[in-house]
C-alpha cells in the first residue's frame, strides 16, 4: 500500500471517529485516528461535558486509548478530522495546544517522527506536518531525562 493510501485510509478513520462525537455545546465534532508501529489503527472522537472544562479532543481520547494499551510507543502517524455538525463546510482543523503537547509526548516516548495528517471532513485538503511543526521548541520527557519505557 502506497503512503498516500495510508494517510487516507488514516484520514477516512478519523472521519468515522468523528460521526460518534458527543459535542452537544460546541456541536463541532472531531475524530482522530492513531496508527501504530503494526498497522493497527486506534480511534478516538471529542467527548464534551456540561462543565466545559472536562471536555476531552478526539486527539487526547485516541492517545490515551493507546496508552491504556500499553502501546504509548508504538505510535506511528495521528490523523485529525473536525467541522461543524450542523454545516457542510470544509473546515481544515489542527489539534489545540493540550493536543500538541500529548502529541509531542508521544512522539519522544515513541523515539521517531510522527506524521499528522490534518484534513478536511471530504479528505479533499490535507496538510501533511510534523510535531515540530505544531509545536516548535517543545518541552516534554527528553528535557525531564526520561526515555521510553518497556513493561517487563
Amino acid at each position: 500500500m502506497s503512503e498516500d493510501n495510508d494517510a487516507q485510509s488514516l484520514i477516512a478513520a478519523a472521519r468515522d471517529a468523528m460521526a460518534n462525537a458527543h459535542a452537544p455545546y460546541s456541536r463541532f465534532a472531531v475524530g482522530a485516528a492513531v496508527r501504530l508501529t503494526d498497522g493497527s489503527v486506534i480511534t478516538g472522537c471529542n467527548f464534551e461535558n456540561a462543565s466545559y472544562g472536562l471536555s476531552l479532543c478526539a486527539e487526547t481520547v485516541a492517545l490515551a486509548t493507546v496508552n491504556a494499551q500499553g502501546r504509548f510507543a508504538d505510535v506511528a502517524e495521528i490523523a485529525v478530522v473536525g467541522g461543524a455538525m450542523d454545516a457542510d463546510g470544509e473546515a481544515l482543523v489542527t489539534p489545540c495546544g493540550r493536543c500538541r503537547q500529548i502529541m509531542n509526548e508521544a512522539e519522544q516516548m515513541a523515539r521517531r517522527t510522527l506524521a499528522i495528517y490534518c484534513a478536511t471532513p471530504s479528505g479533499d485538503r490535507v496538510l501533511d506536518l510534523r510535531v515540530a511543526d505544531l509545536l516548535p521548541h517543545a518541552f516534554g520527557p527528553a528535557d525531564l531525562g526520561i526515555g521510553p519505557m518497556k513493561k517487563s
